[in-house]
């Protein structure tokens, strides 16, 4: 990485971390599972969405994606081998759920059972989260997400984890970045469902955030013991492209629609009046009722902030306007230029990491936040034993700890990081093209080798601790 976007004094910042400082790793459940009819399990969007031509490089499903369903206790101790201190993983909704209605699968139920008892065995903390985009394709086809109804039925599903896990897992999260299940997914159609109508994402994002809201007053009125209750969101900076007028006021609604839109309801009880302004003037509304901002601003405990890149603004078309053919006004988002990039060509900017933090403590004081994201693909080629000398995901991995802990030193109160991702995976629209993991994943043979990442945040975690 260039000078600039490496701080030369990683080590030293990392090891200002205080010992109490979580480091994990993250997962989530259609990326690793497999066993997508096993047990009871019945489809999800993704599954659905796999089987559309084109829509997936290769052709590639998470049917059998890393057998994580089978090979669970080997993975488990595989984190305890590389020290992690916590596991951040997801429940499949259809397959505690089938159908996202009516009483639990109890064989579903039974594996997170079983994964959580096994990671409290080797002294790994569950970070449960309960939606990492999954949902059950009879909701879709009774609406989805920008049905309201599919909230309520998020908050039913929520309650049965919890009746069942709640006893052992402290930290819940909610919520896996609702911007890509509402915008990736209703307006962009690169996700499932893969629908283009900004009227179904924005309906869809309130009625995530009211999703979440429910389910944290169901989860806080049902607790038996004190938990930690979250919200992950994917987060980033968007900087005007030049200091003009119009680049400057293209930031500003993308900031509004990327961040804010985020942020406001669930920590402030409010959406922006210039969001609620700039979706008006394209004819859409929120489709807020009575009491919903309440809920939805439910407190949290953590704020989880997935981090992989940050873009500037552009308020002018590759062909020059200022609008586009209905007259609205342009915003695009534009890479930086002349820094680094990961596999799919995202830019390397740790710096970007820590203003983002800062600016999350600066403008939502007092909110605690985990880094419960963040990692790299590249082009990964093991030797004849399997192993990958993977040197820029460790150099990655090191200059983003060190950003975060950057953000703590100026009084960012966060608390936590998370790498994406423990294995290589199943990666959403990149099936299984891009590898993210700390261990290389040999498909054919589903054969595990920790990658050097691993060893780093191994390492690492040793040193904030103390252990080492």
């Amino acid at each position: 990485m260039p000078a600039q976007d490496r701080f030369p004094d990683d080590d030293a910042l990392i090891d200002r971390l205080p010992p109490d400082f979580r480091i994990g790793a993250a997962t989530s459940a259609y990326q690793i599972e497999g066993a997508a009819a096993e047990d009871g399990r019945t489809a999800s969007i993704w599954d659905t969405f796999c089987r559309v031509p084109g829509a997936v490089d290769n052709g590639d499903t998470g049917d059998t994606a890393c057998d994580h369903y089978h090979r669970m206790p080997e993975d488990v101790a595989l984190m305890a081998d590389l020290g992690l201190d916590t596991y951040r993983f997801s429940v499949s909704w259809p397959r505690v759920q089938p159908g996202g209605r009516g009483p639990a699968n109890p064989a579903g139920l039974a594996f997170y059972d079983r994964l959580v008892d096994e990671l409290l065995g080797r002294g790994i903390t569950p970070w449960l989260t309960l939606y990492h985009w999954d949902l059950p394709q009879e909701l879709q086809d009774a609406g989805g997400w920008p049905a309201r109804d599919t909230a309520h039925r998020f908050a039913d599903y929520a309650a049965l984890v919890h009746d069942r896990l709640g006893d052992r897992v402290a930290h819940w999260t909610t919520l896996n970045e609702p911007f890509c299940s509402a915008v990736l997914g209703h307006v962009e159609g690169v996700h499932a469902p893969g629908g283009r109508s900004l009227a179904d994402g924005v309906a869809a994002v309130h009625h995530l955030h009211l999703a979440h809201g429910l389910a944290a007053l169901r989860l806080r009125a049902d607790a038996t013991r004190p938990l930690d209750l979250a919200v992950t969101h994917l987060l980033g900076t968007s900087a005007p492209a030049t200091d003009t007028p119009t680049d400057r006021e293209a930031a500003r609604r993308a900031d509004a629609f990327g961040f804010r839109f985020y942020l406001d309801p669930v920590l402030r009880g409010s959406y922006p009046d210039d969001l609620v302004a700039d979706l008006g003037a394209r004819g859409v509304t929120i489709p807020v009722r009575d009491g919903d901002l309440e809920t939805i601003a439910t407190p949290v405990d953590t704020l989880g902030v997935n981090y992989y890149r940050s873009m500037k603004t552009s308020g002018t078309g590759t062909d020059g306007a200022t609008t586009d053919s209905l007259g609205r006004p342009v915003t695009r988002a534009l890479p930086h230029g002349g820094l680094p990039v990961t596999g799919p060509g995202w830019e390397v900017m740790p710096h970007d990491l820590t203003d983002l933090l800062l600016r999350i403590a600066r403008d939502y004081p007092g909110t605690p936040m985990v880094i419960t994201e963040n990692g790299a693909a590249y082009t990964d080629v093991p030797d004849a034993d399997g192993h990958v000398d993977d040197q820029e995901r460790t150099a990655y991995l090191s200059a983003h700890l060190a950003a975060v802990a950057r953000a703590r030193a100026a009084g960012a109160d966060v608390r936590g990081y998370f790498a994406w991702s423990l294995l290589d995976n199943f990666e959403w629209a990149y099936g299984y093209a891009q590898r993210f993991g700390l261990v290389h994943v040999d498909y054919a043979t589903q054969a595990r080798t920790p990658k050097r990442s691993a060893r780093w945040l191994r390492d690492t975690a040793r040193r904030v601790r103390g252990d080492a």
